[in-house]
């Protein structure tokens, strides 16, 4: 018990600033927790937040006769767009999906004509 007692009276008086000299203990740790934020920032949520405007703005740009790619990997051609809902031309018939169920344009899909 003494020397847990030993240990925290030290961390706590280095803590305190009891070594002459000492910059204090929290700006390392605290220069550490910055660099940690934003290398976070810079390697998971900035390329994120490019992706979401990018998908944003395909999604914004559908056009009728559109060769999409569809959640779930359904491949069709845009027939209709109403707000925020698109129907899709399948090989074999129509599907009516939401905007935000649209994941890319295929320029490569082949699409049987009705």
């Amino acid at each position: 018990m003494n020397k847990i007692q030993t240990v925290i009276n030290q961390w706590l008086a280095q803590a305190a600033g009891g070594g002459a000299g000492d910059q204090g203990p929290g700006y390392s740790g605290l220069i550490m927790m910055v660099l940690m934020m934003a290398a976070m920032y810079f390697l998971l949520i900035a390329p994120q937040r490019k992706r979401q405007k990018e998908l944003e703005k395909l999604q914004s740009a559908l056009a009728v006769g559109d060769e999409v790619l569809a959640a779930g990997g359904i491949y069709g051609r845009v027939v209709s767009i109403k707000e925020d809902r698109v129907t899709v031309e399948l090989d074999n018939g129509r599907m009516t999906v939401h905007k935000s169920a649209i994941m890319g344009k295929d320029a490569g899909a082949v699409v049987a004509q009705a």
